[in-house]
């Protein structure tokens, strides 16, 4: 049995060695002229991580460091709106890890047949059939998965006339600061823009940054500076040691809810079935959910009964956690003086125990 993967990120690579612990054929099609990341820091949750050990990785990615989950939210002015009980969030659901988005594409990729990977390969539409055309001309087999991100062509050669990614009203930035002390991973949230700084293995500081803005709009890193020079210590020092070159900015997109992930023989995964907000980091949590889901279905039930099976099954989890995410995030980008205030004055009386159980159905998935 023969599957094409259509993109080679996090999500892509996961699948492929998904398939290929199951003894099936695997061709990956990535544009990109190598297998890599562009990207900075990013926090596997104790859900992704239970995908990585159904794919035999999760404990070479634990063996590179333990991370701490969010410790909370606070104000510009430092004063903590949500603290979040670290210790019990451990205990319930499991380990976080924090790691270069690269490192874990080389963790996969090396798991990966080296002749299974084609790079430089741009791919110009999908049949439902299992038929790739690309620049390299025709490719088939039994099954194709697009994991080719936001702009999928797989997806819209599946359904050309359903409503594409929609800009939600802030860009990112992302960057990676040189190693010096923070308090934990800690978010902070001012009016229309807000600021998390994640610590990473290594020493290094994982920071992103997101801001209301038009879309396709770009900053620098002196403007950023500026811009966030008043909140609290350790943000002006973290982006004031920053190099330009590290920074990342991206428009932040979702996409509408999709009526299926499959379609004949095809089936899309990843931000190509459901982009996100990041406000839950739970991005590439789901793609690895999804990579690892779809293996196990399509080889224990057959190629179509296990499309029917990862859609019944994945569809109405992501798209329950897009709602989330986008809801999680929504009072950190409300731009009026009145409403902040009253936010900051109200989130510190909610109970630990109301955030906490919102977060659980992301963290709580098995296979």
């Amino acid at each position: 049995m023969k599957v094409i993967i259509v993109g080679g990120g996090i999500g892509g690579l996961a699948t492929a060695v998904a398939f290929h612990r199951r003894g099936w054929q695997v061709e990956v099609l990535e544009r990109a002229a190598e297998f890599t990341e562009v990207g900075a820091g990013l926090t596997i949750q104790p859900n992704g991580l239970r995908a990585l050990d159904a794919i035999g990785l999760g404990e070479r990615l634990r063996a590179g460091g333990l991370a701490d989950p969010l410790a909370g939210i606070r104000s510009r002015r430092g004063d903590w709106l949500v603290r979040n009980d670290v210790g019990s969030l451990k205990r319930r659901f499991g380990s976080w890890v924090t790691v270069h988005r690269a490192a874990l594409v080389d963790l996969l990729r090396a798991v990966v047949p080296p002749d299974a990977l084609r790079s430089g390969i741009d791919v110009q539409h999908v049949q439902r059939d299992g038929t790739v055309r690309h620049s390299g001309g025709t490719s088939t087999a039994d099954l194709v998965v697009g994991a080719d991100g936001v702009h999928s062509v797989t997806r819209r050669s599946l359904w050309p006339h359903l409503p594409g990614p929609r800009y939600v009203g802030y860009t990112t930035w992302r960057l990676i600061a040189p190693p010096q002390r923070v308090e934990g991973s800690v978010e902070t949230w001012g009016r229309g823009e807000r600021f998390g700084h994640v610590p990473m293995p290594d020493g290094r500081i994982y920071c992103y940054v997101m801001a209301n803005a038009p879309a396709g709009s770009r900053v620098g890193l002196d403007e950023l500076r500026e811009r966030f020079a008043r909140w609290h210590h350790p943000i002006p020092a973290l982006l004031g040691s920053a190099q330009e070159e590290a920074v990342l900015q991206h428009d932040t997109h979702e996409l509408p809810m999709l009526p299926a992930y499959v379609c004949g023989n095809v089936a899309v995964l990843g931000d190509a079935a459901h982009a996100m907000t990041p406000n839950l980091g739970q991005g590439a949590c789901q793609a690895l959910e999804d990579a690892v889901t779809l293996a196990h279905a399509v080889d224990t039930l057959g190629v179509r009964a296990g499309l029917e099976a990862y859609d019944r099954t994945r569809r109405p989890r992501t798209q329950l956690i897009v709602r989330r995410s986008r809801q999680a995030g929504a009072a950190a980008h409300w731009t009026s003086t009145p409403l902040t205030i009253l936010r900051d004055a109200v989130l510190p009386l909610l109970p630990t125990r109301f955030f906490a159980r919102s977060l659980t159905p992301a963290y709580t998935w098995t296979i």
